[in-house]
């Protein structure tokens, strides 16, 4: 088996690199196995991660046990529902260039023959999946595991609850006690967030694309069963760089496709359409924004699943998983059944066994002759607002249409301020701005408005645009990643307060009721904003990212 370890073995630098390695536990015996790097996202900065070591821990042992040696490293994270709505959330999506930096940096300076990255919080995933094309060698993901339901007056809890409760607060739905007992009973214990928001979305995407193993997407975070995958999927690890099973050999068109097919099925989020974007181009794959579209149309939401449905991902679980949801697909000819796993094995052999009609007992996986929207609930929208697309959430929407004067907002400061205060009325299309990957920069999440809106009972009576991005706890009438970007001269950073706002996600229409004249006036006028950050990570991001059309990254544009 030749590795790329072997090197440390050859010409002159043979003793120096044995000594470092004997530093750290190498015996004699050990310079000839294969060398395994374990990406650990541990921290206790949030839920998300909190139970990762373990996981790592168990990980190690087992590649210890099958004949390789592994070495462990860390990875930092961002917590999205604690920096939410603060100045925080403009470094979650830096995070995921900043992970997937980290990670290609310690495989490669060490000339790892493989990896293993374990993450849990939204940004370790799509990081991980980054650093993991742009080296291509032999690699698995270990996802965390989702969070457990909070209860509260025999109702499941999640933390989309709390920002919600802050809406009904203000509207005077509930009192400031129940306010409280919402906050101290919706997250229980560690796990990431536990609707189809981004985390168990982008897991559910890397399971689907075969570098996670069944099953292990939608994991309960302190279940046994999470632990025993982590062993198993080193295993499955150590046999895939003795086949030279790389990702690039996964990652086909054809499997970036199945992905899509699973979001919509599942009702995922929004952010899904960015980081796959993302991933693709950096692994050279010919996916772009309009390939969403084409296969929402053909796929229904078929998963009774938060933000906008009744059950939480445990429960997805318990009714059969992702490969249940997939199997449906694959009957349906909606998934391509010849795509490679890194078991070295079909999506068709995966499933076989699986049944081709959802349990009768669960009302979480409905049958595709009765679905829950017929088609899938990510629209790509485009007009003279958004020339390069949109993504429109659409799911729990009674009406997907709505024309209304613009409400304008320089900041998600400023919008939720205004609802807060009960300035927002039915009809109204607020316009968030400056919130892009440059202008943020950054690009922050609106979960604190979105949830506002709904907690004040306009969900679905208003539309809120914006070059931003949201949660994957959001729903309502929201339309992100307007592109290009107000910061760029896009035409979103023309709107002005009580202009004419189109959003209908029937006719895939995003657009500016105004004179194209005047258009073409207000754009000879505009003025580039000035940056609000020129050093450090965010400066260094903002001169770097590309559009939010093509997955906002910055290692090439």
């Amino acid at each position: 088996m030749m590795l790329r370890s072997s090197a440390i073995t050859q010409g002159i630098q043979r003793s120096p690199n044995r000594a470092m390695l004997r530093a750290v536990g190498f015996g004699d015996d050990d310079f000839n196995k294969p060398i395994v790097g374990i990406a650990n996202g541990y921290s206790t900065i949030t839920p998300c991660n909190l139970g990762l070591n373990n996981l790592a821990i168990r990980a190690e042992n087992a590649l210890r046990k099958v004949g390789a040696m592994p070495q462990m490293f860390g990875t930092i994270t961002v917590s999205d529902g604690i920096s939410m709505g603060t100045e925080g959330m403009k470094y979650s999506l830096v995070s995921r260039e900043v992970i997937a930096d980290a990670i290609e940096t310690a495989c490669n300076g060490q000339s790892m023959d493989g990896v293993l990255a374990i993450g849990g919080c939204d940004k370790n995933m799509p990081g991980a999946m980054l650093s993991i094309v742009r080296m291509n060698i032999p690699a698995i993901f270990v996802y965390g595991g989702t969070i457990k339901p909070g209860r509260l007056d025999n109702c499941d809890l999640t933390v989309v609850s709390a920002f919600e409760a802050v809406g009904q607060l203000t509207s005077g739905k509930i009192d400031i006690n129940k306010l409280t007992e919402v906050e101290k009973n919706a997250c229980p214990g560690a796990g990431s967030c536990g609707g189809m928001f981004t985390a168990n979305t982008m897991s559910a995407v890397i399971e689907t694309m075969g570098l996670s193993l069944p099953y292990s997407s939608t994991m309960a975070a302190e279940d046994k069963e999470k632990a025993d995958s982590a062993e198993r999927s080193a295993e499955v690890l150590v046999q895939a760089i003795k086949n030279n099973l790389r990702p690039l050999d996964l990652l086909s068109k054809k499997a970036f496709e199945n992905a899509i097919a699973v979001i919509m099925a599942v009702g995922g989020s929004t952010n899904a359409v960015l980081h796959l974007l993302a991933i693709s181009r950096t692994a050279g794959i010919d996916l772009c924004i309009d390939d969403f579209e084409r296969i929402r149309q053909k796929v229904p939401v078929i998963c009774d699943l938060k933000p906008s449905g009744k059950y939480v991902t445990v429960d997805l679980h318990k009714a059969g998983g992702i490969p249940q949801v997939m199997k449906l697909l694959l009957d349906a000819g909606l998934i391509h059944g010849d795509c490679l796993t890194i078991e070295g094995k079909e999506i068709s052999e995966v499933l076989k066994d699986i049944p081709s009609k959802p349990l009768s007992t669960q009302n979480v996986i409905r049958p595709l002759s009765n679905p829950i929207y017929k088609q899938g609930h990510l629209a790509i929208l485009k007009g003279n607002l958004a020339n390069e697309g949109c993504v429109a959430k659409i799911s729990g929407v009674k009406n997907p249409a709505l024309t209304g004067p613009a409400r304008v907002f320089e900041s998600e400061e400023a919008c939720l301020e205004a609802i807060l205060k009960n300035k927002i009325k039915a009809g109204d299309v607020l316009v968030v701005r400056n919130e892009g990957p440059v202008g943020g920069p950054g690009m922050r999440e609106m979960l604190a408005p979105t949830s506002a809106i709904v907690g004040q009972g306009l969900g679905d009576k208003v539309a809120l645009i914006t070059d931003g991005r949201f949660s994957g706890g959001t729903y309502g009438l929201v339309v992100g990643h307007v592109a290009p970007e107000a910061a760029i001269g896009g035409t979103i950073g023309l709107v002005q307060e009580g202009d004419s706002i189109t959003v209908d996600a029937q006719k895939l229409l995003i657009q500016l009721n105004i004179d194209e004249r005047e258009i073409k006036h207000r754009r000879s006028t505009w003025k580039k904003p000035k940056a609000k950050y020129t050093k450090g990570v965010l400066g260094k991001y903002a001169r770097l990212v590309s559009s939010s059309s093509i997955g906002a990254i910055t290692d090439g544009t």
